[in-house]
């Protein structure tokens, strides 16, 4: 059974965060547990979707061509496509809900 490559990357994203040091500086528990700037996470994580999508392409078109591969690697990189993007849709409607929610705070 192969192991998606979204949960490879979620798991060699863990190690180095393991590995990084937390403590050696005083900033780097504050980086290595997220602490850091919200804008480039968010950023990485929708590059990462990009590269998800595009890798899923490309294995159908190389199947489709006939060049190598096999039906169960284009069913695996859609599926993988699939799950990435229902998780970027289900981020933002959680993003879009708190929003609305501080706009309805009272000042």
């Amino acid at each position: 059974m192969a192991i998606p490559a979204a949960a490879l990357n979620a798991y060699a994203q863990a190690a180095r965060m393991g590995s990084s040091g937390v403590g050696a500086q005083p900033g780097a528990a504050k980086e290595a547990l997220g602490g850091g700037n919200f804008g480039d996470f968010l950023k990485e994580a929708i590059d990462d979707s990009v590269k998800t999508g595009r890798a899923s392409e490309h294995q159908m078109a190389v199947t489709t061509a006939g060049k190598s591969g096999s039906m169960v690697d284009v069913v695996t990189a859609v599926a993988e496509a699939e799950a990435t993007l229902q998780t970027v849709v289900a981020v933002r409607d959680k993003v879009i809900a708190a929003y609305n929610d501080i706009i309805k705070m009272p000042i």
